[in-house]
């Protein structure tokens, strides 16, 4: 086995990373170098132009701009005020209520928008004056709100989660959709355990319990909301449509829930709405796009067996070997977005995890959780950067209270890790999916 091809592979692409270039790109032209050492130029360049328009052509794909425009029309829709006012209902009778306040809306709002920048600054925006208002520590607050922003990727409807079926080989969305949920919950749980200890420690005190009238108004408010997940997911189990044809109806539900019912969104704001999620969508697809070649290039060289090899040479044992991937998502995930990091290094930790025996809508969720941590920290944490400027703190003043909360994520994935039945059981109970 060569290795310069390796080191021309990954060694490109850290220069280009470094140097700023767009991580599109950067994967392009590694791609394109690595393919070149074996065949001429212009047949390298054909190569990487026939693999880009073959990972694009998959009628699966239409789900991301979908999901992605539904988001989007929820964020301009008033729906984190809601959210925000249930939790606070939900949380109330907790020490720290605002704390566990803004871990709940950020697990129900980021599962509907699918993103964890987007929760972070409409819900952070939203608890940071309410938080301060009450006396909370400005830098406990943003390392609550950085921390929970995330669950909402393990929760579905899930973007990461479409992209790693897709690069996969076509492991099932519906499986793992539904393999995130406890997950996701547990992620939140652990945060809320975190923030109830410093609540207790910090003698914050508990907000007064809401009225009946109150809670009803409230919980009324926010169950249009909810219902999307609801039609979304139920849709899909109850096999009444495909993920793909969720994520229009999904498009179709908010757009009647924020111009019609909510009446937040006016036809005005509809081509900026379209124009962002149409941005946002090109830039998803061109890194599935360049990933696609990278990822032919990688199967070609024998890079994935390499890699292999080498994790053999540190341990045979299977729990070890698990560790050190883990450890190595962790790494990645601190200096690269989800999105690009899924469709590089799926790849090649999958068929290892395999022949270990993980199952592949199991190993999914493990890698979006390594992931999902990934974002809070520097020096390429956008959820940590979000949360910080929302908070209007300092990121030096945020790591040391946010060590706690990391503590916590990581012995809840290496729960997640060792324990697959976490994962599994709701896709075995509701589709009868059998694990390898």
């Amino acid at each position: 086995m060569d290795w310069t091809i390796l080191l021309v592979m990954f060694g490109s692409f850290a220069v280009m990373l470094f140097l700023s270039i767009p991580i599109s790109f950067a994967i392009g032209i590694s791609t394109l170098l690595t393919i070149s050492m074996s065949m001429t130029w212009d047949h390298a360049l054909t190569v990487v132009t026939q693999k880009m328009a073959t990972g694009l052509d998959n009628f699966a794909l239409l789900a991301i701009p979908f999901f992605i425009l539904a988001g989007n029309i929820m964020n301009r829709g008033g729906i984190a005020i809601r959210l925000i006012a249930l939790a606070k209902i939900l949380g109330a009778k907790l020490p720290g209520s605002l704390f566990h306040c803004n871990v709940l809306a950020n697990m129900m709002f980021g599962s509907i928008s699918g993103s964890a920048v987007a929760s972070a600054a409409a819900v952070g925006g939203i608890m940071s004056p309410l938080q301060k208002k009450e006396g909370y520590d400005p830098a406990l607050c943003a390392a609550v709100n950085i921390t929970s922003c995330p669950t909402g990727l393990l929760i579905p409807p899930s973007n990461t989660l479409i992209v790693y079926s897709l690069v996969s080989g076509g492991t099932s969305i519906s499986a793992l959709f539904l393999a995130g949920y406890l997950p996701g919950i547990l992620m939140g749980l652990g945060i809320m355990i975190v923030a109830f200890i410093m609540a207790k420690r910090n003698n914050y005190s508990v907000e007064p319990s809401p009225k009946l009238k109150e809670i009803v108004m409230k919980t009324l408010d926010a169950i249009p909301s909810l219902l999307l997940i609801v039609i979304v997911i139920g849709g899909i189990i109850g096999g009444i449509f495909t993920a793909t044809e969720a994520s229009a109806i999904a498009v179709v539900y908010t757009l009647i829930l924020a111009m019609v019912f909510y009446k937040e969104v006016t036809f005005k704001e509809l081509p900026a709405i379209i124009l962002e999620s149409t941005i946002t969508t090109a830039i998803v697809l061109l890194l599935i796009g360049a990933s696609s070649g990278m990822s032919w290039a990688m199967a070609n060289a024998d890079i994935p067996y390499m890699i292999q090899d080498m994790l053999n040479n540190i341990s045979e044992n299977p729990t070890v070997i698990m560790l050190v991937i883990t450890i190595t998502l962790l790494v990645i995930g601190t200096f690269m977005d989800m999105t690009p990091a899924v469709l590089i290094f799926t790849p090649i930790f999958l068929p290892i995890a395999m022949d270990l025996g993980i199952d592949p809508v199991h190993f999914g969720i493990l890698m979006t959780f390594n992931l999902c941590i990934g974002i809070c920290t520097p020096p390429v944490g956008s959820a940590l950067f979000i949360g910080c400027s929302i908070g209007e703190v300092s990121i030096n003043k945020v790591l040391k209270p946010i060590i706690p909360f990391f503590v916590m994520l990581i012995a809840t994935l290496l729960l997640v890790t060792f324990i697959p039945e976490i994962s599994l059981i709701l896709p075995k109970l509701f589709l009868n999916y059998s694990p390898i």
